[in-house]
């Protein structure tokens, strides 16, 4: 890497699944769903194209059919593999295209309190896959395809968020009275912003509150 913090210039990424043989489970999941937001957003934040739509559709496939049987079987090195090709296709996805309104939730609440981002991910997706169906539907009905969930891409994603770790954010200590403001935040994120349609305040209170 070139540079630190938000300033990191990363020259290489290397995926090695032997490296992911131990990984708790709730590590292993909260990544998954990290890997699998971008795939969702990449489809239809400002900016998505052809090259970032074959890569999401892609990632989403092999992370939403892997991530099942690694958590059943940590250590088996295939599937590990296969869930690591998954999140290569996930990252080529993201440096095709953009973050949207998910991302921008999970990091205003991380952000805030120290949360596991990818965890954060997995419960803030759900209910903006429902809020975006009306406004790209699209590129929802394709990511539910993808996930094998044509009907109801939302709830696969709160299935594979479920295998481990939270799923609500009062699991996570978020304090209710606290979801107003991170709300307000939210709203101002570059993700709301390449949303197919700006979220406001309220919007995404509502959101956040269908999760908390």
């Amino acid at each position: 890497m070139h540079g630190g913090g938000s300033g990191a210039r990363p020259a290489g990424i290397v995926y090695e699944p032997q490296l992911t043989l131990g990984l708790p489970a709730e590590t292993t999941v909260g990544t998954a769903m990290n890997a699998l937001a971008h795939c969702a957003e990449a489809l239809y934040a400002h900016g998505h194209n052809a090259v970032s739509d074959e890569h999401a559709l892609a990632g989403a496939t092999l992370i939403a059919a892997r991530l099942p049987p690694v958590v059943e079987r940590p250590r088996d090195l295939e599937q590990r593999t296969e869930l690591l090709r998954g999140a290569c296709h996930a990252g080529a996805a993201l440096a095709s295209s953009m973050l949207a309104l998910a991302h921008a939730m999970a990091q205003t609440v991380g952000g805030r309190y120290g949360l596991p981002h990818g965890t954060l991910n997995g419960i803030c997706l759900p209910p903006v896959l429902r809020f975006n169906e009306a406004l790209a539907p699209e590129a929802v009905r394709r990511f539910g395809e993808a996930i094998d969930a044509p009907a109801d891409p939302a709830a696969r994603v709160e299935s594979l968020a479920a295998l481990a770790g939270p799923t609500r954010l009062r699991e996570l200590g978020v304090p209710e009275a606290n979801l107003p403001e991170l709300a307000a935040s939210a709203a101002e994120r570059g993700g709301n912003r390449a949303n197919p349609r700006q979220a406001s305040p309220d919007e995404i209170e509502s959101l956040l509150r269908e999760v908390y």
